[in-house]
């Protein structure tokens, strides 16, 4: 007999509505019923956003060391590799703009009533002083006290704070290029090491994200009982719709534009090509496990030869994450308009610059990009619990941006192979 699965999405939106129900039913009771969620249903919350953040360091220093060894000889895939790079890192830095100007442009924040931020900025007082504190000591050491920031003196030291991730994918990035530089038969047993070692972060992934549910439920009812008003609602429901317009944006805009200019092809043989991946990558959520089906539709399907793919692509599914860096940027931001950050241009920068560096070390599954917000968040000085506010939205829009994701992959792809002349168009076989 067959044990009938429910899928991942489900659960999390069943522990949304669950979340939002108990919350309200609590906050119906007044101070005590806040009490209550505050004392035995948030903890729940606390402990899966906790698990989370455990496995942020190494999630980044597995993926990325193996993501970056990966591509082998330098010298013979410079060529390819050095393109390949160009681009992934070209469309990820222009989607976290859009993302960018669009949550600035929408203010889904600013749909939080001041009785609730208010509630929300007594919340995280002591943060809000360290933040204010740090960024008058970060003014006072110089302009470049940022670059020199990003070179760690102690790995371990990183690794321990919070608040050095950039260190942390600084080591990684270039331990993952020494690799590849030295002996392949002495690079292959600690490229071995770090690929178990990546498995087991992602099977622990797994395993975390079976609670995600309650956690979820934890989550929103601890969020509604402690503030119960509609304006959060309706904040959530603007910020979903700012990240739906930008991940459309890059789909049905800018990739399409851009295959046009450096491919000479249609959007009508972009979307069509890849529309198979794009529904898959829409229900798994994950690019890595619509890889095989990406790459058949890139070849059959958009022309591009078979050499091109299977380089371009695998690298592409674990360091371009287009769909994803755009949510991190509007998340962070959002949050940080709810909790009464004031973000200038130097914080939005660094969400620009610590966006793309984390989606290099993004794993190809879902729930990932959580911890790269974590990581976002800590960047910028924004209290990570404020990941509360969108997790119960994530899963719908982690749908959404994994299939943003694999048409980003699809079109460097495109291009790549245009600009080799291994892209035969007409050769596609008839659907």
């Amino acid at each position: 007999m067959k044990t009938l699965r429910i899928p991942l999405h489900w659960q999390i939106l069943a522990g949304m509505l669950a979340g939002l129900g108990i919350g309200l039913l609590i906050a119906g009771l007044g101070q005590s019923g806040r009490d209550f969620a505050t004392d035995w249903i948030k903890p729940f919350g606390t402990i899966f956003l906790n698990m989370l953040k455990l496995l942020a360091v190494p999630l980044i220093i597995a993926s990325l060391i193996k993501g970056i060894s990966g591509l082998k000889d330098i010298s013979r895939l410079s060529r390819m590799g050095g393109r390949t790079m160009l681009f992934y890192i070209t469309t990820t830095v222009l989607a976290i703009t859009i993302g960018l100007v669009l949550v600035n442009l929408m203010q889904p924040g600013s749909f939080i009533s001041a009785e609730t931020r208010n509630d929300f900025m007594r919340q995280f007082a002591a943060t809000s002083a360290d933040r204010i504190q740090s960024a008058a000591s970060q003014q006072a050491r110089g302009p470049l006290a940022p670059l020199v920031d990003l070179v760690p003196e102690n790995f371990f030291q990183a690794a321990s704070s919070n608040g050095q991730m950039l260190q942390i994918i600084f080591f990684s990035m270039l331990f993952g290029i020494a690799l590849i530089l030295i002996e392949e038969t002495r690079a292959q047993v600690v490229i071995s090491f770090f690929e178990g070692l990546d498995a087991v972060i992602l099977k622990m992934i797994d395993l975390v994200m079976m609670i995600a549910p309650i956690g979820v439920m934890a989550l929103m009812a601890a969020l509604i009982a402690e503030a119960p008003s509609l304006d959060i609602l309706i904040a959530l429901g603007t910020y979903g719709l700012t990240v739906i317009i930008g991940l459309a944006t890059m789909a049905f805009l800018v990739y399409p534009l851009l295959v046009r200019i450096f491919a000479r092809q249609s959007w009508f043989h972009l979307i069509r090509g890849i529309l198979p991946a794009q529904l898959l990558a829409f229900s798994t959520s994950s690019s890595a496990a619509t890889l095989p089906v990406t790459m058949e539709c890139v070849t059959d399907g958009l022309g591009v030869d078979e050499e091109v793919a299977s380089f371009v692509l695998p690298v592409g599914a674990t360091i371009n994450m287009d769909g994803t860096s755009l949510y991190q940027g509007v998340a962070a931001v959002f949050i940080a308009q709810v909790l009464g950050n004031d973000l200038g241009l130097a914080d939005q920068i660094t969400i620009v610059l610590t966006a793309t560096l984390a989606s290099i070390g993004s794993a190809a599954v879902p729930g990932a990009g959580l911890l790269m917000l974590i990581i976002v968040l800590e960047a910028i000085g924004v209290n990570p619990a404020g990941i509360a506010l969108v997790l119960a939205v994530d899963r719908p829009l982690d749908m959404c941006r994994t299939a943003v994701n694999v048409t980003g992959d699809a079109t460097v792809a495109t291009i790549i192979a245009a600009g080799l002349g291994k892209l035969h168009p007409r050769q596609r076989s008839s659907q």
